[in-house]
């Protein structure tokens, strides 16, 4: 049974985020404040987190970064605040994906699952690919650039393995939306744009001079020819 964090400190949200996904089959673990996320994450290994950004302790966008140093567990922001900078500043923390409250509990469940197939797809299968410098072992959801070992989140992990198994080929943002499942309804082609920009960061020599993953104007991304 997969094991679920939510991170609210609204009572109302955490046991309507409870009730629907036991329904649906998952252990569900909760938090109200941010300070015991560290601690919960070693102790209880959850499979995914649900982590609100509004915290009354510490912002969620500091817990997601303070997360990412430690693992590359799943991440399911939950988020009122209007600015569409915060939500993509999240992506870029490493964040997998979104929800603006309110939400549809129904769509939170949907949300999981999305998100937890990118991780077992990420993982599915005997695979090794290897471009130039880059090695990417997909059953362990492993990433080295030149033998140092990158942390990359599953929707990172995932997006990359799409577009180095075809080196050259031209993928539109849509088609790698639609490569990791579907950041569904609220993600933006923008969160792509994100996603990608955290992979530079991470395997890029100087990301702001990509060697790996190229830019093609008006269309979308590529991975280089090797």
């Amino acid at each position: 049974m997969r094991t679920i964090l939510v991170v609210d400190d609204e009572p109302k949200i955490v046991r309507i985020a409870r009730d629907y996904l036991e329904r649906a089959g998952f252990r569900v673990l909760t938090a109200g404040d941010g300070r015991s996320v560290p601690g919960l994450l070693r102790t209880a290994r959850p499979d995914l987190i649900v982590l609100d950004l509004a915290l009354p302790d510490v912002d969620g966008l500091d817990v997601a970064r303070s997360l990412r140093r430690e693992s590359s567990v799943p991440i399911i922001m939950l988020t009122a605040r209007a600015d569409e900078s915060d939500r993509l500043i999240g992506l870029e923390l490493g964040a997998d994906d979104y929800i603006v409250k309110p939400f549809s509990p129904k769509e939170l469940v949907a949300r999981v699952r999305a998100v937890l197939r990118r991780w077992d797809g990420a993982h599915a299968g005997a695979e090794l690919i290897r471009v130039a410098e880059l090695e990417l072992d997909v059953p362990r959801m492993h990433a080295s650039v030149g033998g140092r070992e990158v942390t990359l989140t599953p929707t990172e992990f995932q997006m990359l393995a799409t577009i180095a198994r075809e080196p050259g080929r031209v993928f539109t943002r849509g088609q790698l939306l639609e490569a990791v499942h579907g950041i569904t309804v609220e993600s933006y082609e923008r969160a792509v744009d994100s996603h990608i920009k955290n992979i530079r960061r991470k395997i890029e020599p100087d990301p702001h001079h990509p060697r790996y993953v190229l830019s093609v104007h008006g269309i979308g991304y590529k991975f280089a020819d090797a």
